[in-house]
């Protein structure tokens, strides 16, 4: 929360996953006694991220940490899933993209749909559970890409302080 609120985003948070000021405990407490609300897969990353929106947030972030580690794993690798198929040998730049540099997270998402289907397929041919076996809903895209305003917003902060103070 501290970085929603450094960043001023406050209203932004609430209109996204909900007023995380409604008391935890008995959120816990409903979910587990009836399970997560009809439709959760239209608006969440997890049926628990429906529990309560501290839950949403924890899960969103770990869903975005999750794209942003495999997507700079695959970068690193030269392993880039393009419209079903992977591109040649050669294809790519000396330098991989830098996805802790992406401003727009669409462009990340547009990267981490093939790569997690590529690599579901994978898992599947191999006899094993797929890779990523999530659906994320478009509500849950504005949430992730909120998170990574969040995380860029709090970087340049970052960047903007160690700068003034190593002119002092």
């Amino acid at each position: 929360m501290v970085l929603v609120e450094a960043a001023k985003r406050l209203k932004q948070f609430r209109a996204l996953f909900g007023d995380e000021r409604q008391d935890y405990a008995q959120a816990l407490a409903a979910h587990h006694a009836s399970g997560p609300p009809t439709g959760w897969q239209e608006r969440y990353v997890s049926a628990y991220a429906s529990s309560h929106p501290w839950e949403d947030w924890a899960e969103t972030w770990a869903h975005y940490l999750h794209i942003v580690d495999a997507l700079e794993t695959a970068a690193v690798h030269k392993i880039e899933p393009q419209a079903g198929k992977l591109l040649p040998l050669g294809a790519w730049p000396a330098k991989p993209p830098d996805v802790y540099r992406t401003r727009d997270f669409e462009a990340l998402i547009k990267r981490w749909v093939p790569l997690a289907l590529a690599l579901n397929d994978i898992n599947r041919s191999m006899g094993h559970g797929d890779f990523y076996p999530f659906v994320i809903p478009e509500v849950a895209v504005s949430k992730l890409a909120f998170v990574h305003r969040i995380i860029r917003n709090a970087t340049a902060e970052t960047l903007r302080n160690d700068r003034i103070s190593s002119r002092v």
